[in-house]
């Protein structure tokens, strides 16, 4: 179909990973990123998107002092316990459907950070993944190696920003109907659609085109959107995800759903991200909660910069 945004934002995925292959990732040849918030000069923030600027150091310094405060950006820990602890914490409130609002979008978050810290970090994976409960490793083992391909997959030498917005995600319930009215309609299992939409756009944040010039939640080339899209609006979450289911099925799915997948976007790192993210969600349909909360980064050359929500490069 075409290269999409998901080779410039791949950090944003690997926040969250997980199988054998990643566990014996090289930390040596693994890239390190150096977070920090968007430039000043790409725009006026809103007051939630500033908080979620606000640069490493100022972020450890809330994390703290915060007490059950949900409105600022979480700080992956640095050692193997706290590590740990941060992401059965996470993990745990993801599955737990007393959590919502602004408690579950921090735990999202939370959970991809954790992810791409064990990415990062492979002189401390053994010893968190050797303490992961026995219920939440499956789930822990597909997060990492989808993030790790994720992390392989890519342009490098990026030096500038991309021409984006950065909007909220519509509100899980509207997705999930979304997802399953192309599921009845087409066959193909909403798992994979969330998946997609995730990997593309995180869950619709990004407005803008790729750099092949693909376009909206789903992340078309307007050529096979005139196909797939049946007069829909290619900016419009339900037209979008509708077009993703008949686009699949047309490709092969479900019987043929990598293959379906793999003509979504022709990148054998992109199917397996997008394979390993939809069975975490088989599995356990609540995991969805996290991935609703993971947030948008971008790397450069100079770093991997946190875009928030109201984020745009002006």
């Amino acid at each position: 179909m075409r290269k999409g945004l998901a080779a410039a934002f791949l950090v944003a995925c690997t926040l969250v990973a997980g199988c054998s292959p990643a566990v014996s990732l090289d930390p040596v040849s693994t890239p390190t990123p150096r977070f920090t918030a968007a430039p000043d000069d790409v725009s006026v923030f809103e007051p939630e998107a500033e908080r979620a600027s606000l640069v490493s150091r100022d972020r450890k310094v809330l994390a703290a002092v915060e007490s059950e405060r949900w409105d600022v950006v979480p700080v992956a820990a640095g050692d193997a316990t706290t590590l740990l602890e941060q992401l059965v914490k996470a993990e745990r409130a993801i599955r737990d459907p007393a959590v919502t609002g602004q408690e579950l979008a921090y735990m999202g978050h939370l959970q991809q950070l954790v992810y791409l810290r064990l990415i990062e970090r492979g002189d401390i994976r053994d010893a968190v993944f050797d303490g992961i409960p026995k219920d939440l490793r499956p789930a822990a083992d597909l997060n990492i190696a989808a993030g790790s391909d994720m992390w392989l997959y890519g342009p490098v030498g990026v030096r500038q920003l991309p021409e984006w917005r950065i909007v909220t995600a519509p509100p899980i319930n509207d997705l999930l109907r979304d997802y399953r009215d192309a599921e009845a309609q087409f066959g193909v299992p909403w798992y994979y659609l969330a998946a997609i939409n995730l990997v593309e756009t995180r869950m619709g944040r990004i407005r803008g085109d790729s750099y092949a010039g693909a376009q909206g939640p789903m992340q078309f080339m307007p050529a096979t959107w005139d196909m797939y899209g049946d007069g829909g609006d290619i900016n419009d979450t339900h037209d979008a995800i509708l077009a993703a289911g008949r686009y699949l099925s047309a490709a092969g799915a479900p019987k043929k759903i990598e293959r379906a997948i793999w003509m979504y976007n022709h990148d054998n790192e992109y199917v397996d991200a997008v394979m390993k993210y939809a069975e975490v969600m088989r599995l356990d349909p609540l995991a969805f909660r996290g991935y609703h909360g993971w947030q948008v980064y971008f790397v450069t050359v100079d770093g991997t910069y946190l875009l928030p929500e109201g984020w745009s490069k002006t």
